[in-house]
């Protein structure tokens, strides 16, 4: 019996706790993105320190072959004069020189192996991070886009369809309005006289009331055909 006890403590433990991640769950993503970065950072330089020395491997390499040259050329010069245990003496500054190369280039292949290793480690881990970064970005607009709809309740809804008939009726309203206004100068054509007989005149009733451009054109070549 204790043994379920503590067994459903922890349960409701760990389901408290579920649901605070859940709740938080963009927060916690944000700062798990950012260790991802700083990650990412801390791995970048890595390899450039890896690089550099590297760097310094391969100019102690070339310092100590031009050494080892130098050495081997002398030592020659000392045999060709019999100088035996000045050239013994040579030889073993030349084995140990030898040695320290190799080294050097033992060290430089680590360095080269480890540097490809952390290169595609990072290439890798930063094709992730923007993927991830991408996944923020829409789960963030997915998450505001829910609280949107948590937060607008039916009462917007219906607020929003009621400014949509106000609008629908106002724009009837200045129709009829509009409608309206032609009538009345409609009707007030009809009971004017000046009106009435510019309607007359332009249906050939009787002389022209407004001079026309036409008019304008006949009389001025009227004068022209007198004159000439």
């Amino acid at each position: 019996m204790l043994k379920q006890f503590f067994a459903l403590v922890r349960g409701r433990g760990n389901d408290a706790a579920e649901i605070l991640i859940d709740a938080n769950a963009l927060a916690v993503l944000r700062q798990q993105i950012r260790d991802c970065a700083e990650a990412v950072t801390t791995a970048r330089r890595a390899v450039a320190i890896a690089i550099a020395q590297n760097g310094q491997e391969v100019e102690q390499h070339r310092r100590l072959t031009a050494r080892i040259d130098d050495l081997e050329s002398r030592t020659v010069a000392a045999l060709e004069q019999d100088k035996t245990e000045l050239a013994h003496d040579a030889a073993q500054t030349i084995a140990l020189l030898e040695a320290e190369r190799a080294a050097s280039e033992e060290a430089q292949s680590g360095f080269g192996r480890e540097i490809d290793r952390l290169k595609a480690t990072i290439r890798s881990s930063e094709t992730r991070l923007r993927a991830l970064q991408r996944g923020q970005r829409i789960a963030t607009a997915a998450d505001r886009t829910q609280r949107l709809r948590d937060i607008a309740p039916a009462n917007a809804i219906s607020t929003l369809r009621d400014a949509e008939n106000t609008l629908a009726r106002l724009r009837s309203r200045q129709a009829q309005m509009d409608a309206a206004a032609v009538a009345m100068a409609e009707m007030e054509q009809s009971t004017d006289p000046a009106a009435i007989s510019e309607k007359l005149a332009a249906a050939g009733c009787g002389a022209p009331v407004v001079t026309t451009a036409e008019a304008v054109l006949e009389r001025l070549g009227a004068k022209l055909r007198v004159s000439a």
